[in-house]
């Protein structure tokens, strides 16, 4: 496969597979020997073989000096042109040395480069056309050349270089086009990496400072009139501040082995407990067996109930929810309901049900939330997944 173009002269052009500079060297040096070999049995005259030499020997440093090379080879085919000994291996030679120019170069460029090489054929046909003495190597009778059968032979010239430095452009366009995409793919693969770890940040660190909040209240209403309450509030609050510091390590951890950031539904009972010690009673309905459900499923499922019972601490006050936790034809669902009255407390929109939505959408999951019928609030995710074989 075609490796990918180095911009600039005076360096390699083009890599293809796993050919090292040296071996695309020797290529280009046997194209050129080949060249050669052509001409000395089609035109065995000594000049011919010259020329041929001129134009087929600079061909080894075609990737290296590409605009040099192509001005050697073009002369040297304008001379041969002239002087009668021009044949397919010159064009051949002229449209080998414009490849690496059209490949590399600005489009400013390689247009001149291009003209270049055609106004060169063509003075050297027109030189030896016009000019008395002229060829010097006569043409043989029935075959064609510069100067027994100029259009036809020019048109052919002009047909091959002009082929030669189209492809080579097409070439250049659809590896950098394919550049282009790569790095696209690369930009919206950190973008989707760093919104991941702001998700997860958002979850844990709101989810932890609710139960603070909440805890630094209780102790200070409780300091004075309650002292062993409020006491069991801090130490609350500093069992709480603890794991949020473990988690947002574990989340921050990305950065180093995205592997070790996804939580696992045994850090659940750890969850209910912190919010049913913030004043919020928890009912759990959680299946017994997740063992087949996806690490990765079961992580945003985690970091789904994680939010709704963060939003209920937030807005729903002293309630009771449920949370249940099942697994129906290929799906896990999790649901957060509560009964807090229609009227929620007030607070600042944030982004926790757009967070929940993404991480449900990462697995072609749907999530729905809204007030239930009478009261309350619920979250519903259902999270999609293959079963797979344990990893826990």
């Amino acid at each position: 496969m075609p490796g990918a173009a180095v911009r600039g002269y005076g360096v390699p052009v083009v890599t293809w597979g796993r050919l090292g500079p040296r071996r695309l060297t020797a290529l280009d040096a046997l194209v050129g020997v080949a060249l050669v070999l052509l001409t000395a049995v089609r035109t065995p005259a000594p000049l011919a073989v010259g020329l041929a030499l001129l134009c087929g020997s600079p061909l080894a440093l075609r990737r290296r000096r590409p605009v040099p090379v192509l001005v050697v080879v073009a002369i040297a085919g304008s001379v041969a042109a002239a002087v009668g000994t021009a044949g397919e291996a010159v064009v051949f030679a002229i449209a080998y040395a414009l490849w690496p120019v059209a490949l590399s170069a600005p489009a400013r460029r390689a247009v001149p480069a291009l003209v270049g090489a055609l106004a060169a054929v063509t003075a050297g046909a027109v030189v030896g056309a016009t000019v008395p003495g002229l060829p010097v190597v006569p043409t043989p009778s029935g075959q064609e050349s510069f100067t027994a059968t100029p259009a036809p032979v020019l048109l052919y010239a002009a047909t091959v270089l002009a082929g030669s430095w189209a492809l080579a452009r097409a070439v250049r366009a659809r590896r950098r086009h394919a550049a282009q995409v790569a790095e696209l793919r690369a930009d919206r693969a950190v973008a989707e990496e760093r919104l991941r770890i702001a998700r997860d940040i958002h979850d844990v660190v709101g989810h932890s400072l609710s139960l603070i909040a909440m805890k630094a209240a209780v102790a200070n209403h409780l300091a004075e009139s309650h002292p062993g309450q409020g006491r069991a509030a801090l130490a609350a609050i500093e069992r709480v501040s603890r794991a949020a510091l473990d988690d947002v390590r574990v989340v921050l951890g990305a950065l180093r082995d995205p592997a070790d950031t996804a939580p696992s539904f045994t850090e659940l009972d750890r969850l209910v407990e912190d919010v049913r010690a913030a004043g919020v009673g928890v009912d759990v309905d959680r299946a017994a067996d997740l063992s087949r459900v996806p690490a990765a499923v079961r992580a945003s499922a985690y970091r789904i109930a994680q939010e709704a019972l963060t939003n209920v601490l937030r807005h729903a006050g002293p309630a009771r929810c449920r949370l249940t936790v099942a697994t129906e034809a290929g799906e896990l669902v999790v649901a957060v309901v509560d009964d807090a009255p229609r009227v929620r407390a007030a607070g600042p929109p944030g982004h926790g049900l757009r967070g929940m939505r993404e991480r449900a959408a990462m697995h072609g999951g749907t999530l729905t939330a809204g007030t239930e019928p009478g009261r309350g609030f619920a979250v519903r995710a259902r999270l999609p997944f293959t079963p797979t074989v344990s990893d826990e």
